[in-house]
């Protein structure tokens, strides 16, 4: 009888590890920003029925990144939870932060067990409250650790890249279009530095916007008025770039 060879506890969860990043990393990237009037998800997604993004409850919003099956069963487990604590207890009692905690459970158990292979997963997990200083955003890596997030976050793909980008360029108070329009810029940066473009019908956007009158806050944002607040973003863009060329050029001037 041959004797197995011995891996080391902290060389099998490195290896682990690794293999949940290098999953995770085949995804397309996706980015979760905060604006003036709530939070926006924004996405590369080709697909018009396998959804990245999704409401969990009243105020609360869930984004992914990986394996599609493996985050849709947790999505659903989420849904599950926040439905059964809502009716036993109240709908308040309903937070992100105890969401996070159930998913920081499932994905640290299934991550520390030996006997089934980690979740290629990244969760967001966010909520919108009655001010900007209210909203909450979470990251939940492959190993269930949570990362409190603030302003912008990327999972999947290039996140490291476009973190950074957004990183450099996000502010409080951005309107809808404006955090649009540098979500999509951020998306669409290769690794090389380049740029590509990302045409309206391949993007999926959602809002939690606590404007809204409803108790549910999630909407998805599609067709026309994507394609409006798309130009919109646009055209205040380049309104900023001729606005900051004539200051130049009589700062010049007066020189």
């Amino acid at each position: 009888m041959s004797t197995p060879f011995y891996v080391s506890p902290q060389q099998a969860m490195a290896d682990r590890a690794e293999y949940a990043r290098k999953g995770i990393a085949r995804g397309r990237s996706l980015v979760v920003l905060q604006y003036a009037d709530g939070i926006v998800f924004v996405g590369e997604n080709p697909s018009r029925a396998l959804h990245k993004f999704s409401e969990i409850y009243d105020r609360i919003g869930f984004a992914a990144a990986g394996k599609y099956n493996e985050y849709e069963n947790l999505r659903i487990g989420g849904v599950r939870y926040a439905d059964l604590r809502g009716y036993t207890y109240d709908r308040q009692d309903v937070t992100a932060r105890g969401l996070a905690n159930v998913y920081a459970q499932t994905l640290g158990t299934i991550f520390s067990s030996a006997g089934e292979k980690p979740y290629e997963v990244e969760l967001v997990v966010a909520e919108v409250g009655e001010t900007p200083e209210g909203d909450q955003i979470y990251r939940l890596p492959h190993d269930g650790s949570i990362v409190d997030e603030h302003g912008s976050v990327a999972v999947g793909g290039n996140a490291e890249l476009i973190s950074t980008y957004l990183d450099q360029r996000h502010r409080d108070g951005m309107s809808l279009a404006e955090a649009l329009k540098l979500a999509v810029q951020a998306l669409s940066r290769e690794s090389n530095g380049s740029q590509r473009e990302i045409p309206a019908e391949r993007l999926e956007v959602a809002v939690l916007d606590r404007t809204r009158p409803q108790k549910r806050k999630f909407k998805r944002i599609t067709g026309g008025q994507l394609s409006r607040l798309l130009a919109e973003g646009a055209s205040a863009g380049t309104e900023s770039a001729s606005s900051e060329s004539s200051e130049s050029s009589e700062s010049a001037g007066e020189e």
